[in-house]
C-alpha cells in the first residue's frame, strides 16, 4: 500500500511540475503580448555550418514602432547599427543608411534573430514548455515550432525565460535541427503596458 501510495506521489508531481510550466508558459506569452518594449545586451553567435561568428549587440525593442539593434563588439564593427521597421531594415553607420533587406530565403540573419524571438514569445505555437535549470537560474523553457511539423524539422526556436522575472536568458533558432542562432541575454529589461 505504502509502495502505492509513493507511486502515484510521484505521478502526480511530474503532472503538476508540467501543468505549472504550461501554467506559467501561457503567462508569460501575456506579459510578451502586453508590453511596449524592452531593452537588452546579448551574445549571438550565428553558425553558417563553415562559418561561426560572434557578435554582442545591444538591443532596443518597441512594439509600436522601430527596434534597434546595435553592434558592440567586434571592435572592428561596433557602432553598426540595424534598424527594422516592419518589413525594412537598414543598416548605419556613421550617418550612412543602407537598406538589406533579407539575406536569406527565410529572412534569417543574426541582426533579424532578436525581433524573431521576440516574435515566437509573443506569436508561436508552444509545442513544448518545462521547467530547467540555466547555471544557477531557474527558467521556463518554451519551444515553438509549426504545429504541423516533426519535431527536429523546419524552423524552430527554444526560449529560456527566467521563471522569476520572466526576463529572457537566452533563446536559440534551429533549421531542421541544427542550431543557426544561439542568443544569451544579459541586461534584460522589458518595459510593461501602459494600459
Amino acid at each position: 500500500m505504502m509502495t502505492l501510495c509513493l507511486l502515484l506521489s510521484a505521478c502526480g508531481g511530474e503532472g503538476a511540475e508540467e501543468r505549472n510550466a504550461d501554467e506559467l508558459a501561457l503567462a508569460i506569452r501575456a506579459e510578451y503580448l502586453a508590453m511596449e518594449g524592452c531593452t537588452a545586451r546579448m551574445a549571438v553567435t550565428a553558425d553558417y555550418g563553415e562559418r561561426v561568428y560572434g557578435f554582442t549587440l545591444d538591443l532596443s525593442y518597441l512594439r509600436e514602432g522601430e527596434t534597434t539593434v546595435t553592434v558592440v563588439e567586434p571592435e572592428t564593427a561596433a557602432g553598426i547599427t540595424a534598424r527594422i521597421s516592419g518589413e525594412d531594415t537598414y543598416l548605419e553607420y556613421d550617418g550612412v543608411s543602407l537598406e538589406t533587406g533579407p539575406l536569406d530565403e527565410s529572412g534569417l540573419s543574426p541582426v533579424g534573430a532578436v525581433p524573431f524571438l521576440l516574435r515566437g514569445a509573443r506569436e508561436g505555437f508552444i509545442a513544448e514548455s518545462a521547467l530547467e535549470a540555466v547555471g544557477e537560474t531557474e527558467c521556463l523553457r518554451m519551444t515553438c515550432r509549426d504545429p504541423e511539423a516533426l519535431p527536429g524539422t523546419g524552423t524552430e526556436l527554444s526560449l529560456w525565460f527566467d521563471a522569476a522575472t520572466h526576463g529572457l536568458v537566452r533563446g536559440e533558432i534551429l533549421s531542421d535541427g541544427f542550431r543557426v542562432i544561439d542568443c544569451v541575454f544579459t541586461d534584460f529589461v522589458m518595459t510593461p503596458s501602459q494600459a
